[in-house]
């Protein structure tokens, strides 16, 4: 067969589709253009929020050299920032899907086109867009996951979900250079020609198809349809951060967690006691001690001989990398500053270490910085909402801190080590 053979994807013959065109393409790229450079940043963001440049326990992506370049010491207010942060990134991205897709299919004709590469600029264009397709649905698939707690790919998802964005965003910087002035001329072609009949202006463009099917839907009909549907999801997303009255219209939100149940501790749960292995045994009054070590040595204490220290509380909500959040929480407990005092700092505290009595996990330890440990809002928590804390949420105590992800907030804490880290 030839390659303008119409049974061939290599021919345009081959593509009849009538709403594939530089215009309908364009504003699905425009779209895209702003949506993506939101999520990028945000992802960014996100990364920071762990403050992984602390410590090597905190950053779960190893030999990122360079591409750290934009870390900083992440902030304790608002005490609602990476709810928001985390909350956009993650409904967002889920809106995009469909967009996305349409994107995709809309240029589905160019990636079958031959030959493969007919200059310099051509072939710089087709392996942006191998890339830009290959890391578009790799970063949407396992952000996906993630957020359904559903863990299916090999490894662990924040090193390929950092890596892989990188590769995804620099595929998209290239494609969007190369193709942005086309998309400009596309919509400015698609203005001047308003009212025009299409028979009478065709519209110009290697997508337009030579032998196009009748038309059953208008392109902007067509796009109605994806925006719709990026409506709807959205609607069936955002209250896993948003929280109140809409947390029940979240249809997509995590469902990996167990039934929190009711009463001062019924809220969001991520991983359970059971599922972290915590022995009931060893956080009962009797054994449970917590150790806590710095400038002066070390020092045990009970939960009774902690409830006899200063008890404070902080109304905070726990969000979460998959996206949702809490509303504010009232937790009461021991500053972290009172007992970075009792190991000899009386001033300015350090940063500290935190390790958890879960045995396995990611983030069974974790660093936080010292101005998150000096804010009198960070706690080692020992109630919520009036009552003593349940197991999944950490019983005996937990670390709760404003604006940092829900993953250093640790549950079930053993020990606390203040130094320099």
């Amino acid at each position: 067969m030839r390659d303008d053979d119409p049974r061939l994807p290599s021919s345009p013959g081959f593509w009849r589709s009538p709403l594939r065109g530089p215009w309908f393409t364009s504003v699905l790229g425009i779209v895209l253009l702003v949506g993506i450079t939101v999520l990028f940043v945000t992802g960014l963001v996100s990364y920071a929020a762990y403050n992984p440049g602390l410590a090597r326990v905190n950053d779960q992506t190893p030999d990122k050299g360079v591409l750290g370049f934009y870390l900083f010491a992440w902030p304790t207010n608002p005490y609602w920032l990476y709810r928001l942060t985390q909350g956009l990134h993650v409904t967002l991205g889920i809106t995009l899907i469909p967009v996305l897709l349409a994107k995709l299919w809309s240029v589905v004709p160019r990636l079958f086109a031959l030959p493969p590469a007919r200059s310099l600029a051509h072939a710089l264009e087709r392996i942006s867009l191998l890339l830009l397709v290959g890391g578009g649905l790799f970063e949407f698939t396992t952000g996906v996951l993630n957020v359904q707690l559903d863990y299916v790919f090999p490894g662990s998802f924040y090193p390929l979900h950092f890596y892989g964005a990188w590769v995804f965003f620099a595929a998209f910087v290239a494609h969007a250079a190369l193709k942005l002035p086309t998309a400009v001329r596309s919509l400015r072609w698609r203005r001047e020609r308003r009212g025009e009949s299409v028979s009478r202006t065709p519209e110009p463009g290697e997508l337009v198809s030579p032998r196009p099917l009748p038309a059953t839907v208008s392109r902007r009909g067509a796009l109605g349809f994806v925006g719709g549907a990026s409506l709807l999801l959205l609607v069936t997303t955002a209250g896993q951060s948003i929280g109140g009255a809409l947390r029940r219209t979240a249809l997509l939100a995590p469902h990996g967690g167990a039934d929190p149940g009711s009463g001062p501790n019924g809220f969001q749960i991520n991983k359970t006691a059971a599922y972290a292995g915590i022995d009931a045994a060893e956080t009962g009054e009797e054994a449970w001690r917590l150790v806590v070590t710095g400038r002066t040595g070390t020092v045990r204490l009970s939960r009774a001989q902690l409830l006899r220290l200063p008890l404070h509380s902080s109304a905070l909500p726990i969000a979460c990398v998959e996206g949702w959040s809490t509303e504010d929480q009232w937790w009461r407990g021991v500053r972290l500053r009172d007992l970075a005092a009792l190991v000899g700092y009386d001033g300015d505290p350090p940063d500290l270490f935190v390790e958890s009595l879960q045995r396995h996990g990611a983030f069974r330890r974790a660093a936080l910085r010292a101005n998150q440990v000096a804010d009198p809002r960070s706690l080692l928590a020992l109630y919520v909402n009036g009552e003593d804390l349940s197991p999944d949420h950490g019983h005996p105590a937990r670390i709760i801190v404003p604006a940092a992800p829900g993953v250093l907030n640790t549950k079930w804490v053993a020990r606390l080590t203040f130094g320099e880290l």
